[in-house]
């Protein structure tokens, strides 16, 4: 696990040695996430079958808004400014609605693990856009690093086609589309959390998800009546542990690591899916796509290789 006292942390106003939480606290916070995200792509896997995309991701979203809305209210009402709220409306559009449509469309094409290792690029992405926005170095290491980890999407996108070159390689394109999202919205939500509580900013751009998602309301209600009951338990166990909890305190170890240090932590969620998918859905990805697994976790640990010569110090704006 990396290290969390880093120079964004130590400039942010909200980790000031007065108030800093112990050295635990985001570590802690980083393994809660990695087990309900890891635990998402089996549940979203076998939801499949009961729920379409755009409603599974509503139904999830529902149930997320109501938690995160009933904590966010009463530790107070939220007044964002008006260009923090441009930046809490786009992280909601993406993460919340786009994420979230793409993957479960996704996931009805390629197996939970695969899905997972697809969505492990994002550390690199995020590196990559850090250093583009938020004046993080771009180094060597972070360019090699992107090609590895793309070598390694071709290695699973070959493992998982099949003859006609059909919907598998879609299910591929799909969640890099989350992955992408993905990793626009955690440099989104980096100065935010900076500024403004997590769990408002996580609160309020699950509610622009939600919104985003309403018109497969239709959908949610028909399909809900005819699932069992057991499913609908599981779209209740997304909206509240993958999405209320994990969401939260993905937010709250944002404000305390650095985006890069941060995303890069999420190369656990892949083995932890994969565990979960053969004893759960008894499923597990092709051959090949281990190999690719690996190399695109090869490029997340070159990308994170720093030349001696970087100064200390170098940081993201607060």
């Amino acid at each position: 696990m990396t290290s969390t006292t880093t120079p964004a942390a130590a400039s942010s106003p909200e980790t000031s040695p007065t108030t800093a939480p112990p050295t635990w606290l985001p570590v802690a916070a980083v393994a809660v996430t990695l087990v309900f995200w890891a635990s998402a792509f089996v549940a979203i896997r076998h939801l499949g079958e009961d729920f379409s995309p755009g409603a599974l991701s509503l139904g999830r979203l529902l149930v997320g808004t109501l938690c995160l809305g009933v904590v966010a209210l009463s530790r107070g009402v939220p007044h964002p400014t008006r260009r923090q709220w441009l930046s809490i409306v786009a992280i909601g559009v993406l993460w919340f609605g786009v994420y979230n449509v793409a993957l479960n469309e996704g996931e009805r094409r390629v197996d939970a693990g695969t899905a997972a290792m697809l969505i492990q690029i994002s550390p690199v992405l995020i590196a990559f856009l850090a250093a583009a926005f938020l004046h993080e170095r771009f180094t060597l290491y972070l360019g090699i690093g992107l090609a590895l980890a793309f070598a390694g999407v071709g290695l699973i996108s070959l493992s998982i086609s099949n003859g006609d070159g059909g919907s598998d390689v879609l299910g591929v394109v799909l969640c890099l589309v989350s992955a992408v999202v993905y990793s626009i919205s955690l440099i989104l939500q980096k100065p935010l959390v900076a500024r403004l509580p997590a769990i408002h900013v996580v609160w309020l751009a699950c509610t622009v998800g939600t919104l985003v998602c309403l018109p497969f309301l239709g959908q949610l209600v028909d399909q809900a009546h005819d699932a069992p009951a057991s499913s609908i338990l599981w779209v209740v166990y997304l909206g509240v542990f993958p999405t209320a909890i994990a969401f939260t305190t993905y937010a709250f170890a944002l404000n305390h690591m650095s985006a890069t240090s941060l995303g890069v932590t999420t190369y656990l969620v892949p083995p932890i899916t994969i565990v979960m998918g053969v004893v759960l859905l008894d499923e597990a990805p092709p051959a090949m796509a281990y190999v690719g697994g690996a190399l695109a976790l090869v490029g997340v640990a070159v990308a994170r290789r720093k030349p001696r010569t970087l100064a200390v110090g170098v940081s993201p704006p607060a």
